[in-house]
């Protein structure tokens, strides 16, 4: 049964997506599907050190730490609002001031390739990011942390983009986690056009799906709770466009 917080959102919720408007995403279900295709693991990244089963552990257990016992709160702002790898208790929306949503991580698999590099979401510097806070149920913290770990983490040199950051909510700021933050190497690309990052996502696929999955399902978990990203929105509008050019459906879609 969900709680009387739960309920409340989503009434709100219900209410903000009739003042966002009824506008429909060009981003649909068909034109994801095309940019889906059969790709192989390349597996891990050169040069890139996977973590151990020591070094999760012992980062598990700072974190935890670092928790100090209070409620255990994760900012999501990306996958982890369609695709949680915890149990959540409690959910509420959260604005992060000074940080904003960015395509600027570039990769080489998962949602990329070597062949056609994808770029990943991460929250970079300035701005203010509206997402989801998720409360984690207190027993058995930190095998929920391990789990996030390994999945949101993966190697040493990506450990430095967890960190802790203060969330404001409708009832005061909360201490949350969150992981891709502060990014910085030779992989970040920031202050990319819109349309720069419109053709890498329209025609980046991996192993794990393709880039125009992953921004359509944020941006539509994104609306069904209520808030709607502009940039997001925006660049859902410009993928669905290189999509149709790609495919040559333009001059389908004008002869009818």
């Amino acid at each position: 049964m969900r709680n009387i917080t739960e309920h409340r959102q989503a009434g709100m919720r219900r209410s903000e997506v009739q003042m966002l408007g009824a506008t429909s995403m060009a981003l649909t279900d068909e034109l994801v599907s095309l940019s889906l295709r059969p790709e192989l693991d390349p597996g891990p990244e050169p040069h890139r050190t996977p973590l151990s089963e020591m070094e999760v552990e012992m980062f598990a257990r700072r974190l935890l730490q670092e928790s100090d016992g209070a409620p255990l709160w994760v900012f999501a702002y990306g996958s982890l609002i369609w695709k949680p790898d915890f149990d959540a208790v409690e959910w509420q929306r959260g604005a992060a001031r000074g940080w904003h949503r960015s395509f600027c991580l570039k990769m080489t698999r998962l949602r990329g390739s070597r062949a056609q590099p994808g770029l990943m979401m991460a929250l970079d510097r300035g701005g203010r990011c509206n997402g989801i806070l998720f409360r984690l149920a207190d027993d058995d913290r930190l095998g929920q942390i391990r789990r996030l770990i390994r999945r949101e983490v993966g190697t040493i040199e990506d450990a430095a983009t967890v960190r802790w950051i203060p969330v404001k909510t409708a009832q005061g700021y909360v201490r949350a986690l969150v992981f891709w933050a502060g990014l910085k190497g030779e992989r970040v690309s920031r202050r990319l056009p819109l349309e720069t990052v419109a053709r890498v996502l329209a025609r980046a696929c991996g192993h794990m799906g393709s880039c125009a999955e992953y921004l359509y399902l944020t941006v539509k978990h994104l609306e069904e709770r209520g808030i709607r990203d502009r940039n997001l929105w925006r660049l859902q509008e410009l993928v669905a466009a290189e999509l149709l050019s790609i495919h040559g459906l333009n001059e389908v879609t004008q002869s009818r």
